[in-house]
């Protein structure tokens, strides 16, 4: 008897430590918690190049989710069904930042639209993802943080630290940039340790107009209900079109994490256990605007297990696009196959002129 009296009150004691630190934790997070504002101003590398774009000249954009350089062919992924966190060693991160760079630099684009890029992560071996594009393109740069947080505390290893956001690269002149935020999806205490959505918008000054092209780098929620991927998108249309009707040339771009209207018969769901995206639908768009997108191939993959290459039976969506006003022209949009050897997203080539 008294040994079970002791047993009982070790456990108890247990219990009462580890939620002692599971409060603890919640109320560090907590205070801790990113907060940003809902319109800041961002800071701007300059480079050498500031080309002032004109009606008529033809231009070319690439979007690309990383992946943190992290979610390679030989990658799987906690959220999406697989196991792991993180890429074991650094190194594999670097050769896939390596790969990533390269496979940018021969698209010789004007402006860059990147997501998931890190910067100081436990998830990505701690490695400045953002001076590596930087430098590696020498190209004007503007970085939007989207995902900061000291702990986050799941899965098992645990994610960790996490300092994460889109980065615009750009050869066009730009006037000013800007992070605007999106609604949050999540309430309190899932939201402390989640992320932040938000739009990186960007100014540009038209040769000869007073109007700007305005360019938004955009990373919609991925594992919500639904409902806040839906006002994500609301938002980002009431941008577009205010931005329109200012006389604006608008392009919006990025991982909508939406399949793009009519691209579920090409890519069908093939497991309801897999992840499943929202859905864009053409009454969402403002008047005139015009959805972007190339299904010939995949844009991207899930990633409940290492790719191995087979197009038939894995489980492959179209959520990587664009959004265009109607005096942007597409000349081509392309999705660059890379056969997601370096990220579980493709590059999206976009050819337009303003007219």
């Amino acid at each position: 008897m008294g040994g079970m009296r002791k047993l009982i009150k070790l456990v108890s004691a247990v219990v009462v430590a580890l939620l002692i630190v599971a409060v603890g934790l919640i109320g560090y997070l907590t205070i801790t918690e990113y907060r940003p504002q809902e319109v800041e101003a961002l800071d701007l590398n300059l480079a050498a190049r500031q080309e002032a774009p004109s009606v008529g000249n033809k231009y070319t954009l690439v979007s690309w989710n990383l992946g943190y350089a992290c979610l390679g062919r030989d990658q799987n992924f906690f959220m999406d069904g697989g196991t792991m966190v993180r890429p074991d060693k650094a190194q594999t991160v670097e050769e896939n930042l390596s790969g990533i760079l390269s496979a940018l630099s021969l698209q010789k684009a004007d402006v860059y639209l990147l997501q998931e890029v890190d910067r100081n992560s436990r998830r990505s071996h701690y490695i400045d993802q953002t001076r590596a594009l930087r430098h590696g393109l020498s190209l004007t740069s503007a970085y939007a943080q989207n995902y900061k947080c000291d702990f986050v505390p799941f899965p098992w290893p645990v994610i960790g630290k996490v300092d994460s956001g889109l980065m615009t690269l750009s050869g066009l002149k730009i006037n000013e940039a800007a992070r605007e935020s999106l609604p949050v999806s999540f309430t309190w205490p899932v939201r402390v340790a989640n992320l932040k959505r938000c739009l990186l918008v960007e100014r540009i000054p038209v040769l000869g107009s007073e109007h700007e092209l305005v360019i938004i780098n955009l990373h919609l929620e991925a594992f919500d209900d639904g409902a806040g991927k839906k006002e994500q998108t609301q938002r980002l249309m009431e941008i577009l079109e205010a931005e329109y009707r200012n006389g604006n040339y608008v392009i919006a771009g990025g991982d909508f994490n939406q399949r793009f209207p009519g691209t579920i018969t090409d890519y069908p769901q093939r497991n309801e256990a897999f992840w499943q995206p929202g859905q864009l639908l053409e009454e969402d768009l403002p008047q005139g605007f015009a959805y972007v997108f190339d299904s010939s191939v995949p844009t991207c993959r899930s990633v409940h297990k290492e790719y191995d290459g087979d197009r038939q039976n894995g489980q492959f969506y179209v959520i990587d696009g664009f959004i265009l006003s109607p005096n942007v022209k597409v000349n081509h949009v392309e999705t660059v196959d890379l056969n997601f050897l370096y990220s579980d997203h493709q590059p999206i080539r976009l050819e337009f002129t303003l007219i």
